[in-house]
Parts: structure tokens; C-alpha cells; sequence
């Protein structure tokens, strides 16, 4: 292949990248501007035109699957050769060296890779023998602050120099120092050390850089805006004698800072290969013309970037939708709908369609509302959200409260938390069951007469008969949400949860829970008399629909970050609301303008990610941990200038017109945090009834009574009809302006009274 058939298929920048072969390039690649065929053809080039032989050439990215992808490019591109290329992860290229020189490191070649499970087990040992109070601080939150120091080619020496010498900090680095010892004394590394141990290598044993420095001749990296401390010395110390570096990346969009990433990498290219060259590709081959300038418009607010502009020969195409609601109900009802209708109209298909949110919490209203509209869908990045293991077990204790008969449920939750009851024990109880035509709670609250089992066995399945008891009794008295709240501190369920995962997991999977017990407020809150039963069955029905087909055609929906490298025809960015996108922990933050800013690359990658048209929502009101929080609109709507925006009514007649472009402008602000008004909801039968004409009566607690005006959630406004003194709650009967009549719990409620 010669220079014109490697060059006439680029354009003008995409060539200039693929000719700088000699030096520092950092070749900053928009989104969706061809960043994967300039490496690949840049590799063409550097072999059939530059003479370079293959072997004398390292790509790097960070997956599997990227790798995989570049290695096919390359194969079918050089064909002979090609093999000698190293293409890999970061990961795989330091197992690779260290296979051959581990020995100057003090480990053997057949060194072991610990994974997360390993290294887990590891540092369990040392809490037991240092007696380390769990209740305290977690395994896993030492573990996870052992990998941020690696990151960081932190040292245990150094690490409460570096994380401050407090007692906690010397805690930590005390556990280091011991996690290392044994890891050393086991022959094995984690995964940070394959890289920390591969600087290690290069630093100390100058001898071994020199080998591969003349190797690799030519580095390549991809999503350089991506790599740590840790990977970006280890590229530096290869390249520093030949300088022949590309690296490719976009700072707009790092956003991976919590696993790690320094966007100063990128950043500060320039200074530290002074006679570095610059390659902007910002013409965009995804995209429309409306999309990239609402993408332009809001990323150019972030000060610490690299000023570029994304251009496409694309068609202008369709303006940028911005659709608000009354409440996160109506907007995941009008997504579903409005997909079904379009791909029912024709020329379209489900695949076409993604659906993006900020956390994996706001999937659930999404899922149970496809379900109920029979649109197929994937979960990407996570599970059905009534398949996530924390709900199930939360499920499985409502369900044996509810009905001890059920032996999934019961078996499921007998040892969660641990109590220490073993298969072998549960094999004993269903044996016995079976013998007495018992069901296995049955048989678990006679373990005394089961005489296979200790007494120190029959004390433990005690504790957990015994809690059931407790909620049985409960369950008469407290509402479904109080009931699970209760679940979750009897059980010390987010303790449990603590001790098995890092903090980003447990993070999500408490943000699940509590959507659960949104999930049982909503229902409460709609049905005249709620019940644990009802409540259960409602679920039933939602999680066992199987309305996927076979095969891909299904809508995706995934968070911002799973979304990073995909496109769609079709993209619903949601929740673009204060406190949501961006979240309360970027606005509450202590450095709150560098999280601003992360959260704006990550809108950008939303934005990004849309062919043909996008479409964002709001919710005027949204529960948030059992409370219905409002929240204006989010400022990276904001920032998009009002002749970008399609803000007028849909079709249904829900949503609300935008008054103004940008909070600079008068009455922007007010008009998009504003309530916005009622969705007409055409799936929710609608009945009327005649307002009592009960004389107006005081209660305690409440700040409304019968005949005064009030505001819900969802339904709006109405005027209290009713008021009944229950057991736990008052009954209030309202009669609600296109509703009809409800009765509703006044603590879940949330009535506001209007003047």
C-alpha cells in the first residue's frame, strides 16, 4: 500500500496526524471524528511508507474490546507483519515485560495476578490478625484506597506522608505495607502493581527501559485523556529516548476521574514535550449540525480544556428537544410512548433508540414502564432492576413476611445477612420439611426438634425466625416503605453491603434500595387501600413480563458513563435536572468547580452520542429517597442557546415551553423551575366523584383541612374532601381536577396547601 492509498480516504487533518510521525503528537479527536482509522492508518504509514518494522511499534488502549478492535483494524489494513505490532491494554503490555524481567523485582515469571476476590480474601487475613474493628472502616475501603495510592505511585512508605499523618492515614498505611508483604511473599501481584511494578522495573534497573526503548521506537496511545499517574509514567519513561509519541484523546471527555484518570495528562501535554505537535480533528462524521452546537455550546462553559469547535458537512438536521414534566412518572411514560409510536408509524427500529441517565437508580421507572408498553429493551451495564441482588433479598424478606410458605424466598434470605448457616444446615431443615409436609420457615421455627442440628445451630436459625416473627407483627402496623426501612435496619443490610464492596457499589446499590422504597411509596400513594400483598403482587407483575424479543432489536438503556464510544440514531438524555445532572454530591463537593466540570463532560458525551436527534427531559418533581424533592432544570440545558432548542409542546401536550435561552437572560431562570403543568396521562382510568360537603374540621399535624385547596405530585391540584383518623396516619380523601377522587396517606402523601 503506498502514501496516496493510505492518505485518500482521510481529510486534511486527519492526514497531517497520520504524517507526523517523528516526535510528540498529541492529536486531540473530537467525538465521533475518526480517531480509531487515524491510528490505524498512522501504523499503515509509519510501515509501508516510513520503513518502520512492525516490531519496532506499541499501540495501547485501555479494554479488551477496544484492543481487539484495533488489532482486526490493523490486521486487515497490513496484512504481513502485522503480528509483530504489539496492540494491547496497558495491563497486558506490563504482564508481558514483567514475565521476562519480574526476577530483578524479587518475584519469579510465574508470579500469580490476584483479582478483586483474591485480594479481598488477603486483606480479611490481616484485619483478623490485627484485629481491625469492621464497624470502623472495611475491607474494601482499604483496598480501595490502597489502589488510589498505586495510582499515584504512592508507596506504603510514603502513604501517610502523602494522605496526611493522622491516625487513620497511619492505619492505612500500616494495612498497605502489610497487603504488599504478603502479596510479595505469595508470588503475585494486583492489577495496579502490574503497572507500578513495571515503572518500578524501568526506574531502578536502567538496563532493562534501555531493551525496550529501542523496541518500541514508536508509542501510540489511545484515550490518553483516560490514563492515571501510573500509566502515563510508564508511557513517558519509553518514550523519553526516541520521543516518538502520539497520543490520542479528548479532555471533553474524561470522565473517569473516580476510577483514577488525570485530565492534567492530557492537559499539560504541551509542557511536558515542549516540542510537542498539535492535531485538532474536529470534524464530526456522526452527528448533525443542531447536536454538535448544543455539544459546543455547553462543553466551552468548562474553563480547564483545550479550546476546539466540532464542525460536520453533516445536514443540520432537527433541532435539540427539551421536554419538563410534572413529576419522573410522566417522564419515563412519555419516553416509552413516544418510541412505541415511533417505531409503530415505520422507518424505524427499537435499536435505533437509547435512553441515558446519570445513575443506574433511574433505569427502574424506565424498565417498568417499557415493560407495561410491551417495548423491548437492554439493560447495558447492569441488571433488571428487580433482578439486582439487593432487591431481590429485600423482596425475598417482604415475601416471607408476607407468606412463610414461600421456600425461595425464605431459603434465599435464611443467611443474609450471614448468621452462619450453611447449605449443609439448609439441606437438614428442607429434610425435615419434607418429612412433615412443612414448608422450610415451618420447619425452621421447630429446629430444636431437628436432632441433626447443634445447639449452636438451632440458636442461629433462632435469630433469623425470630426477626420474621417481629415483621410479621410489624407489617400490621407499618406501611410497606416503613416496613422495608425496617428490613434494612434490622438486618443491617448497608453494613452488609459495606463489608462486600467498594464505595461506588454500595453508593449505587443503597440508591437502588431506596428507589425500591420509592417504589412502594408510589404505590401507596395510588391505591385507595395498600396492602404488603398488594404491593407484592403489583411487582410480580412488573418484573416477570417477558415482553424482550429475540434477537437485538431492543431500545438501550444505560448511564452516561456506559454510553462513552457508542451512537444512535436516536438519544433520550433524562434527568437533566439541579441535584440530579449534575448530582448533589458534584454541587456539594469540596472542590465543587472541577466536579461541575466533570459532570459537564459527561453531558457532553450524552449530547455526543445522538446521529440524527436528541431529545432531553426534566422532571419538575422526582422522589429521592422516599421525599418528592423539585429541582430547577439543569444548567447544561441552560446553556444551550434557545434557537438550538426545539422547546415547543409535543404532540401529547405535555412538557413545557422554554421562555428563554440561557439563565443570562431574564425570566429563563424562573420560567424553567417553575411547576410545570399536569401531564395528561391517557393510561389512568379518570373518575369523578361529588366533593363531600363534610364542615371544615382541624387535625393535628396536618396544615390543611376538609374544603381547602391542595397540591400532589402527580395529580395535582385538588380540594380536600375527607379526613379520617387511622391507626398510624390520617386518610385523606381528595378530589383532584381531572383524577378524581383519591385516598391517600397524609405522611406519603406530601399535600401542600395552596392559598
Amino acid at each position: 500500500m503506498d502514501e496516496r492509498e493510505i492518505l485518500e480516504k482521510l481529510n486534511p487533518e486527519q492526514q497531517d496526524a497520520v504524517r507526523t510521525t517523528e516526535g510528540p503528537v498529541l492529536i486531540l479527536a473530537g467525538a465521533g471524528s475518526g480517531k480509531t482509522r487515524v491510528l490505524v492508518h498512522r501504523i499503515s504509514y509509519l510501515i509501508n511508507v516510513c520503513g518502520v518494522w512492525p516490531g519496532n511499534i506499541l499501540a495501547i488502549t485501555f479494554t479488551n474490546k477496544a484492543a481487539d478492535e484495533m488489532r482486526s483494524r490493523v490486521d486487515d489494513l497490513i496484512g504481513f507483519g502485522s503480528d509483530r505490532i504489539w496492540v494491547m491494554t496497558f495491563h497486558a503490555a506490563c504482564v508481558r515485560i514483567l514475565r521476562r524481567h519480574a526476577e530483578e523485582l524479587g518475584y519469579t515469571r510465574y508470579f500469580t495476578i490476584y483479582d478483586t476476590d483474591d485480594s479481598l480474601s488477603v486483606m480479611k487475613d490481616i484485619f483478623r490478625l490485627k484485629k481491625i474493628d469492621t464497624k470502623r472502616i472495611k475491607e474494601r475501603q482499604v483496598l480501595s484506597m490502597i489502589s488510589s495510592a498505586k495510582n499515584e505511585l504512592i508507596s506504603p512508605e510514603n502513604y501517610a506522608s502523602a494522605a496526611g499523618k493522622d491516625f487513620f492515614s497511619r492505619q492505612v498505611e500500616s494495612l498497605y505495607a502489610e497487603y504488599q508483604s504478603r502479596l510479595k511473599a505469595n508470588n503475585a501481584m494486583d492489577f495496579d502493581d502490574l503497572i507500578g511494578n513495571t515503572v518500578k522495573l524501568f526506574k531502578e534497573h536502567p538496563e532493562v527501559l534501555a531493551i525496550y526503548e529501542e523496541k518500541f521506537r514508536y508509542l501510540m496511545v489511545d484515550e490518553y485523556q483516560d490514563t492515571n499517574t501510573a500509566q502515563f509514567k510508564f508511557v513517558s519513561l519509553l518514550a523519553d529516548k526516541y520521543r516518538n509519541l502520539c497520543v490520542v484523546g479528548d479532555d471533553d471527555q474524561s470522565i473517569y476521574k473516580f476510577r483514577g484518570a488525570n485530565i492534567r495528562n492530557i492537559l499539560n501535554f504541551e509542557q511536558i514535550f515542549p516540542e510537542s505537535k498539535v492535531v485538532r480533528l474536529e470534524q464530526n462524521y456522526r452527528s448533525t449540525g443542531n447536536i454538535l452546537n448544543a455539544a459546543n455550546n455547553v462543553i466551552r462553559n468548562n474553563r480547564g480544556r483545550k479550546a476546539k469547535k466540532l464542525w460536520t458537512e453533516n445536514e443540520t438536521g432537527a433541532k435539540v428537544r427539551f421536554r419538563r414534566f410534572p413529576n419522573s412518572f410522566d417522564e419515563a411514560e412519555f419516553v416509552a410512548d413516544e418510541i412505541r409510536s415511533i417505531v409503530r408509524e415505520g422507518g424505524s427500529e427499537y435499536r435505533d433508540f437509547a435512553v441515558l441517565y446519570r445513575t443506574n437508580a433511574q433505569s427502574r421507572l424506565f424498565e417498568e414502564k417499557f415493560l407495561l408498553m410491551n417495548v423491548p429493551y437492554k439493560l447495558v451495564g447492569g441488571v433488571n432492576f428487580y433482578a439486582r441482588k439487593e432487591i431481590k433479598d429485600l423482596l425475598a424478606y417482604l415475601k416471607t413476611t408476607a407468606n412463610a410458605v414461600d421456600d425461595v424466598a425464605s431459603t434465599r434470605i435464611v443467611n443474609i445477612p450471614k448468621r452462619g448457616i450453611g447449605q449443609t444446615t439448609i439441606t437438614k431443615i428442607l429434610s425435615y420439611a419434607a418429612d412433615g409436609g412443612l414448608s422450610f420457615y415451618e420447619a425452621a421455627k421447630d429446629a430444636d426438634r431437628i436432632g441433626s442440628l447443634s445447639a449452636a445451630t438451632v440458636k442461629k436459625i433462632r435469630s433469623f425466625t425470630d426477626l420474621i416473627e417481629e415483621l410479621k407483627e410489624d407489617a400490621k402496623e407499618l406501611s410497606v416503605s416503613a416496613l422495608l426501612r425496617k428490613i434494612v435496619e434490622a438486618t443491617d443490610y448497608e453494613n452488609m453491603l459495606r463489608e462486600q464492596d467498594d464505595e461506588d457499589v454500595v453508593a449505587d446499590r443503597l440508591g437502588n434500595i431506596e428507589e425500591l422504597v420509592n417504589k412502594a411509596i408510589q404505590y401507596e400513594t395510588e391505591n385507595e387501600n395498600p396492602s404488603l400483598s398488594g404491593f407484592l403482587e403489583e411487582v410480580a407483575l412488573i418484573a416477570d413480563i417477558d415482553s424482550v424479543e429475540d434477537g437485538d432489536d431492543r431500545v438501550l438503556l444505560m448511564t452516561l458513563h456506559s454510553a462513552k464510544g457508542l451512537e444512535f440514531p436516536n438519544v433520550y438524555l433524562t434527568g437533566m435536572e439541579e441535584g440530579v445532572f449534575p448530582g448533589m454530591m458534584s454541587l456539594n463537593a469540596e472542590s465543587p468547580l472541577e466536579e461541575i466540570e466533570e459532570e459537564r463532560r459527561l453531558c457532553y458525551v450524552g449530547i455526543t452520542r445522538a446521529k440524527k436527534r436528541l431529545t432531553m427531559t426534566a422532571a419538575g418533581e422526582r422522589m429521592v429517597r422516599g421525599n418528592v424533592e423539585r429541582h430547577p432544570v439543569s444548567r447544561f440545558v441552560r446553556e444551550i442557546p434557545r434557537d438550538m432548542l426545539d422547546n415547543g409542546l409535543p404532540e401529547s401536550g405535555s412538557g413545557v415551553r422554554l421562555k428563554a435561552p440561557s439563565a443570562a437572560i431574564p425570566g429563563f431562570r424562573e420560567a424553567v423551575a417553575a411547576p410545570p403543568p399536569k401531564y395528561d396521562n391517557p393510561y389512568i382510568r379518570r373518575e369523578k366523584k361529588e366533593p363531600s360537603k363534610s364542615a371544615p374540621k382541624p387535625f393535628a399535624g396536618l396544615d390543611y383541612k376538609v374544603g381547602d385547596r391542595v397540591r400532589h405530585v402527580k395529580y395535582g391540584t385538588g380540594v380536600v374532601t375527607e379526613i379520617r383518623e387511622g391507626k398510624r396516619d390520617y386518610e385523606v380523601t381528595v378530589d383532584f381536577q381531572g383524577w378524581g377522587s383519591k385516598r391517600l396517606l397524609a405522611a406519603f402523601a406530601n399535600l401542600v396547601r395552596e392559598e
